[in-house]
């Protein structure tokens, strides 16, 4: 029903009232007219009457116009006109907050956690539920005040019949839904091997991921992780699917069976795809004028690797590994396998490797190394292999990148400051450590792109 259906329907019973009012005053019209004309043809002033009656009529329709065309054009009362719109009102400044917290799994124990939120005016963007044996991990993505205090926050919650509760501040980052999130961690994963590790931090949260290689000699391992995994409250225990164990561990949060089976989905993903490495390419020109091409690295790599070694000078391999000269091959293996970090090689045109750089993933730390053949040296390599890791680096969210090497290595040390970054230095024993700080830097973006060629390098670099 319209509204003016609706309008006439509630008129009708009431229109012989009216009906009447307009018959009344229509009677009372023509008694006065009738009385007006009696005084006007009969009484003495008759004449003066009539012009006195058309010059009031004239003078009331005049100011009638005046005062419907004043208001017609009247600006806004000065209230209405200070009402910023709806839309336009300033809203109070805001900050994201996650939050996880165990209830009891029972009708109503949830209720009383949002009430308990709304009380203050926090907004529930997004929610996870966990179940366990005996209860209900509730995790939450909050928009609160940017006044409300963590400590406030946990006290409500606490009250609300919340345990066990941990909150920490979140980013625009946190705002993707967790379906999204997990299919771009699958993506990511299936294009490139080295992703797993990266992909379960992202999924987890902050947590620490260690790789334990399969023994060399094929003997079983002391701790064999089963062929499931392990879940141990704050410690996962996944079979690598290329051998060994993988470990994550958060100490500050347990995991619950919804986070395990998460890991075990992306395990699982990783080993039907088998070993997998992006294939591009790029090229740069030397000073000289010479192309080499950057790539990624892998196991396929080590015995280019070796015959690198072989034409690098013992002090090179020195001042590269920190030890005997003789054991510098052994270390190929590991540092070429996608599951302790990434590797780029530089290559001629003819296919020779002659550098690689590594990123290490060591623990919560990153490290990066780099070894140039000695030929190669001083021709900018270890500054575009320096820039690209780092690049690489940033990618994964790391906020700083260490490397470690001799204090006579001023090669490293010249592409390390070249990078433009925060540095903090560390020495002992004559071995230096040289801390980038990437979070610190305002356009991160350009890290590759910004390097000179040409810088010095020393041997190792």
């Amino acid at each position: 029903m319209t509204d003016t259906t609706s309008a006439k329907s509630v008129r009708h019973p009431h229109r012989w009232r009216r009906d009447l009012i307009e018959l009344a005053a229509l009677f009372t019209a023509v008694a006065l007219a009738d009385v007006v004309a009696d005084l006007v043809a009969h009484g003495p002033d008759g004449p003066f009457l009539l012009v006195a009656a058309a010059v009031a009529l004239s003078g009331t329709a005049a100011f009638h116009l005046w005062w419907a065309q004043r208001h017609s054009h009247a600006p806004p009362p000065a209230a209405a006109a200070d009402t910023p719109h709806e839309d336009e009102m300033v809203r109070p400044e805001t900050a994201l907050w996650r939050m996880r917290t165990t209830v009891r799994d029972e009708p109503g124990s949830l209720a009383a956690l949002c009430t308990a939120l709304a009380r203050h005016r926090v907004d529930i963007l997004t929610l996870q539920t966990h179940p366990l044996a005996d209860g209900t991990v509730d995790e939450f993505l909050l928009r609160a005040p940017v006044t409300f205090q963590a400590q406030h926050l946990g006290h409500e919650i606490a009250s609300a019949g919340g345990n066990h509760t941990w909150i920490e501040r979140a980013d625009a980052h946190d705002l993707v839904d967790t379906p999204t999130r997990v299919l771009g961690l699958a993506t990511r994963t299936a294009l490139d091997t080295a992703e797993l590790p990266l992909a379960l931090r992202q999924l987890l949260g902050r947590c620490a991921i260690r790789s334990l290689p399969a023994p060399a000699d094929g003997t079983p391992a002391d701790d064999p992780t089963p062929m499931d995994g392990a879940l141990q409250e704050t410690v996962m225990r996944l079979r690598d699917p290329s051998g060994g164990a993988i470990i994550v561990e958060r100490p500050y949060l347990p995991f619950t069976p919804t986070e395990f089976a998460r890991a075990c989905a992306l395990i699982e993903l990783d080993a039907r795809l088998g070993s997998r490495m992006p294939h591009s390419r790029d090229v740069f020109t030397l000073p000289e004028g010479n192309e080499i091409t950057v790539r990624r690295a892998g196991p396929d790599d080590v015995q280019a690797a070796r015959a690198m070694h072989d034409r690098c000078t013992e002090r090179t391999l020195g001042l590269r590994y920190h030890g005997p000269v003789g054991d510098a091959d052994r270390y190929l293996d590991h540092l070429l396998s996608p599951r302790f970090g990434r590797t780029l090689a530089v290559q001629t045109a003819s296919g020779r490797i002659v550098a690689l750089g590594h990123l290490l993933r060591d623990g919560d730390e990153t490290e990066v190394a780099l070894l140039v053949e000695d030929d190669w040296q001083r021709r900018g390599i270890g500054s575009e292999l320096l820039g690209r890791l780092m690049a690489m680096a940033d990618e994964t969210g790391c906020e700083s990148v260490y490397a470690v090497t001799q204090a006579a290595n001023t090669g490293m040390v010249a592409a390390m400051r070249g990078l433009g970054l925060p540095i903090d230095y560390q020495i002992e024993d004559g071995t230096l450590v040289i801390t980038a700080r990437l979070a610190a830097t305002p356009d991160r973006s350009r890290l590759p792109h910004e390097l000179p060629y040409g810088q010095s390098e020393q041997s190792g670099c």
